[in-house]
C-alpha cells in the first residue's frame, strides 16, 4: 500500500533522462456490485452471524463462516437529480462514484470516527443486506456483530440499536471494538494494541484477553488528518497550480507515495540534496489539456521571411533617404555660412557682429568653427557611403592671443583670450590624461607579463592565490547583499542604526537631549539641512560603483580559473551558485531538472519529496501539524512505564506491542515504533513489536472468528443484546465483554 523510501534511481548525468511520472488515481466506478444469489445456504441458520466492520474509511460486510467479507465500500450516500431524465437517484458506496455529479453530492455517515448521519447509515444497511441477498420484507433473521470505535458515545449506540431492532428486526446485536477484534484474530492475550486508523489513533492495553479501558488513550490523528495536512502543504507549495486537485486524488497520493522514516531528522536534513533527490522525488502528473500551436507550412514560412526582407529593404531605403536629406541640409548650411563670411568682409565690424548675432553666433571664430564641423561631418558621411575609412586626425589648436599682453587687446579680444586660456587648459588636461592612460596600459602589460611568468613557474601557488581572491570577493558581495536586504527591512538592526546615524548627522547638537516642552523640530528650515541626504545618496552611488568594479574583477578571476585550474568548473562560478535551477527552492518545487513554464505537462506536475516523510511523521510529533497532543510513542511510553506498576505484568505487555489500522501498512512504521520505544523503555526490556497480518481486514476477520466460536455459548449470551432485552430494558441497555466498550 505504502512504498519505501527508494524504489528506482535515475542516473546522474549532464543530460538526464525524463523522470518517472506517477499519475493521480481517483475512485472509479467499476460497475454495479452484484447481488449474492447463494443466500439459501444461510437462510434460517441463526447461528450464522452477519459481521459488519463499520469503519469511517470502509464498511465491510460478510458472513461469519467465511474468511473474507463479501462486500467492501466507503460509507457514503449520494442523492442527486439527473435533469436529463428528471429523476432522483440514490447511490451508496462505490456506486456514488458513478459520475462527477453523484461524487460531489456524496455524504459520509461518520463525523470523525462516530456515526452522526443515521439517514446515510440506514441506506448503508439497506445496501449491505440487499447485496447479501437478504430481503427485508420479514426482517433480518441473523444476529449482527458490529464494530465500533473506542468510547463510542451512548447516544450513537442507542440510535444504532433502535435502527437495527426497529427497522430490520434483528434477533441480537453484539458491539465490539475493531482493534480488539483484530488483536483477538492475531492470537493476542497480553499486550498494547496500537490502532492507527482513518480518523483517530487508539492505544488500548490488553491483560488476559481483556481491554483495560481505564488506561486507554486516544490521539486525534489518523489518515484523514494526514490527508488534510498534505492538502495544506501542497496548497502552500503550489499556490497557483493550474489544475483542480480533488480530495480522492490527495488520498491516493498519501497512500501510494508516503512512508515513515526510521530517523526523521537525519533523513530530512539531506532529503533535498541533488545527488540523491532523484531517488526520492516523485513527479505526480495531473490531467491537462495540451495547447496546440498552429504549425505553418514551408511555403507560409517562406512568405513571412520574404515579407520581413521587404520590410527591411524599405527601412533601409527610408534611412538612406533621411541621411541624404540631412546631408543636403548640411551642404546648404555650409554654403549659407560661407556666403555670410564673404558678406562680412565688406561690412563694418559692428554690422558684421549684428549679422552673426542674428544667426546665433558669438563671433567670427565661432562661425568658422561651425563651418569646419559641418564640412568634417559632410566628408565623413560621403566616405561612409563609399566605404572609405578615414583616420581621425586631431588638430593641434593654436592660442595666438595668449602671447599678446592685455594692454594691446580690445575688450572683445580680452574675452576671447580668456576663452583661449580655458581651451588650452582643457587641451593640456586631455594630453595628460592620455599620457596617464598610456602609462597605465604599459603598467598593466608589465603586470600581465609578470603574472604569466609567475603562473608558468608556480601554477599551484598562482591558482591558490586566485582562489583566495575569488572567495574574498564573493564573501564581500554576499556581505553587501545581506546588508542591502537588512536595510530594506524597516525593523532590522541595520536599518535602525542607519536612521540613528541620519538623525545624528542632521542634528546641530546631537548629544544634547531635548527638554520637555521644547520639542520644536526646525529641521529643514535651512536648505543646508538637506545636504545629509545628498551625502547619503553619494555614498550609495560610490557603493554601486564599487559593486560593479568587484563584479568585473570577479568575472576576470573566474575566466582565468576556468582556463588554468582543472578543478574549477562552471559549477564553482558565483553565478552558478545563485542559479535558480540549482537552488534549494527549485529542488523543493521542481526536483533536479530545469522547469519550462510553457510546457503544459510540467506546469501540471507536483513534486512530492519532503512531504513523503513529513506528513506521516505527524503521528509521532503531532505538534508539527498543529495538534496539541503528545505523539504515539510518548503516549505508549507513559502508559507502559507509569501506569503499570507490576513488573511481571509490564514485561508481558512489553513483549507484544501490536500495530493495526491503515497507518500500520506504511513501510517503516513497525521499525520506527521498535527503535523509538527501545530508546525510551528500561534497559534490556523484553520489547516485541508486531503488525497485524492484514491491518485493514483483521478487524472484520476477528469479529467473524469471535462470533463463529461463541454463538450459543456463554460468552455470546453475555455480550449479545437480544430483541427481548431491547424491548424490556430499552435502547440504552448494553452488555460489557472482553472485546467491547464499558458503560460510561
Amino acid at each position: 500500500m505504502a512504498p519505501g523510501a527508494a524504489e528506482t534511481s535515475a542516473p546522474s548525468s549532464a543530460a538526464k533522462p525524463p523522470p518517472t511520472l506517477y499519475h493521480v488515481s481517483e475512485p472509479k466506478f467499476l460497475g454495479e456490485t452484484p447481488q449474492s444469489d447463494d443466500y439459501r445456504r444461510f437462510a434460517g441458520r441463526k447461528e450464522v452471524a452477519i459481521v459488519i466492520d463499520n469503519g469511517s474509511w470502509n464498511t465491510r460486510v460478510g458472513w461469519s463462516t467465511e474468511s473474507s467479507p463479501r462486500i467492501s465500500f466507503p460509507p457514503v450516500l449520494s442523492k442527486y437529480r439527473d435533469r436529463k431524465v428528471n429523476r432522483v437517484f440514490t447511490l451508496v458506496g462505490n456506486d456514488a462514484y458513478a459520475d462527477s455529479n453523484s461524487r460531489t453530492a456524496a455524504k459520509n455517515a461518520f463525523d470523525n470516527d462516530v456515526v452522526s448521519n443515521f439517514d446515510v447509515m440506514e441506506s448503508i444497511f439497506d445496501y449491505s443486506f440487499l447485496k447479501l441477498g437478504i430481503s427485508n420484507d420479514n426482517g433480518v433473521g441473523h444476529p449482527i456483530v458490529l464494530t465500533e470505535t473506542l468510547c463510542n458515545p451512548n447516544y450513537t449506540r442507542k440510535t444504532m440499536s433502535e435502527l437495527l431492532f426497529e427497522a430490520y428486526s434483528v434477533p441480537s446485536i453484539v458491539y465490539g471494538i475493531d482493534s480488539l477484534f483484530s488483536y483477538h484474530y492475531n492470537g493476542g492475550t497480553n499486550g498494547l494494541v496500537v490502532s492507527a486508523s482513518h480518523s483517530t489513533t487508539h492505544l488500548i492495553p490488553v491483560v488476559n484477553s481483556r481491554g483495560v479501558m481505564s488506561m486507554a488513550t486516544r490521539l486525534n490523528w489518523g489518515g484523514s488528518q494526514a490527508v488534510d495536512f498534505l492538502t495544506k502543504l501542497l496548497a502552500l507549495k503550489y499556490s497557483g497550480f493550474p489544475s483542480k486537485v480533488y480530495q480522492p486524488q490527495l488520498e491516493s497520493l498519501f497512500l501510494e507515495h508516503c512512508y515513515i522514516s526510521r530517523d526523521y531528522k537525519a533523513e530530512m536534513s539531506g532529503y533535498l540534496e541533488m545527488g540523491t533527490l532523484d531517488e526520492r522525488d516523485r513527479v505526480i502528473q495531473f490531467p491537462y489539456t495540451e495547447i496546440v500551436k498552429e504549425q505553418k507550412t514551408e511555403e507560409e514560412l517562406a512568405k513571412i521571411a520574404e515579407r520581413r526582407k521587404e520590410s527591411g529593404r524599405r527601412l533601409q531605403e527610408q534611412a538612406a533617404k533621411m541621411r541624404l536629406e540631412k546631408l543636403k541640409k548640411k551642404e546648404e548650411e555650409v554654403v549659407y555660412y560661407h556666403s555670410l563670411l564673404e558678406r562680412g568682409k565688406g561690412e563694418t565690424k559692428k554690422n558684421f557682429a549684428r549679422m552673426l548675432e542674428n544667426d546665433g553666433f558669438r563671433d567670427e571664430a565661432q562661425l568658422e568653427k561651425r563651418i569646419k564641423e559641418l564640412e568634417k561631418s559632410i566628408r565623413r558621411s560621403r566616405n561612409k557611403d563609399l566605404g572609405i575609412e578615414e583616420e581621425e586626425e586631431e588638430e593641434v589648436p593654436t592660442f595666438p592671443l595668449l602671447e599678446i599682453a592685455d594692454e594691446n587687446l580690445t575688450e572683445e579680444e580680452i574675452k576671447q583670450k580668456r576663452a583661449q586660456r580655458l581651451a588650452k587648459s582643457n587641451y593640456e588636461a586631455r594630453l595628460r590624461l592620455r599620457a596617464e592612460k598610456e602609462k597605465e596600459r604599459e603598467r598593466q602589460r608589465l603586470e600581465a607579463e609578470k603574472e604569466e611568468e609567475r603562473r608558468n613557474n608556480d601554477l599551484e601557488g598562482w591558482i591558490a592565490e586566485k582562489r583566495a581572491m575569488h572567495e574574498g570577493i564573493v564573501a564581500k558581495l554576499k556581505e553587501r547583499e545581506l546588508k542591502k536586504t537588512q536595510l530594506s527591512d524597516r525593523k532590522s538592526l541595520a536599518s535602525l542604526n542607519r536612521m540613528k546615524a541620519i538623525a545624528h548627522l542632521a542634528s546641530d547638537e546631537p548629544t544634547r537631549k531635548r527638554r520637555r516642552g521644547n520639542d520644536e523640530d526646525t529641521f529643514g528650515a535651512d536648505d543646508d539641512d538637506w545636504a545629509i541626504y545628498r551625502d547619503i545618496a553619494a555614498v550609495n552611488e560610490e557603493e554601486e560603483e564599487e559593486d560593479e568594479e568587484m563584479q568585473t574583477e570577479l568575472k576576470s578571476l573566474e575566466a582565468q580559473l576556468l582556463r588554468y585550474d582543472p578543478d574549477f568548473s562552471e559549477d564553482n562560478l558565483a553565478g552558478a551558485k545563485s542559479d535558480w535551477n540549482k537552488s534549494l527552492i527549485h529542488a523543493f518545487l521542481r526536483g533536479t531538472r530545469p522547469f519550462d513554464p510553457e510546457n503544459q505537462a510540467e506546469a501540471n506536475q507536483m513534486h512530492l519529496n519532503v512531504e513523503r516523510i513529513r506528513v506521516p511523521e505527524a503521528i509521532f510529533e503531532p505538534s508539527m501539524a498543529g495538534v496539541d497532543q503528545a505523539g504515539i510513542v510518548e503516549i505508549a511510553k507513559e502508559m507502559l512505564i507509569s501506569r503499570f506498576t507490576d513488573e511481571k505484568q509490564s514485561e508481558r505487555i512489553y513483549r507484544d506491542i501490536f500495530l493495526t489500522g491503515g497507518y500500520a501498512m506504511f513501510k517503516g512504521f513497525e521499525d520506527r515504533m521498535r527503535d523509538t520505544l527501545m530508546s525510551m523503555l528500561p534497559f534490556e526490556a523484553p520489547l516485541g513489536v508486531r503488525t497485524a497480518k492484514d491491518p485493514l481486514l483483521d478487524a472484520w476477520r476477528g469479529a467473524a472468528l469471535w462470533s463463529k466460536t461463541n454463538v450459543g455459548q456463554a460468552a455470546w449470551k453475555g455480550a449479545a443484546i437480544t430483541r427481548a432485552e431491547y424491548m424490556e430494558k430499552g435502547s440504552d441497555y448494553m452488555k460489557e465483554h472482553n472485546l467491547g466498550n464499558v458503560m460510561g
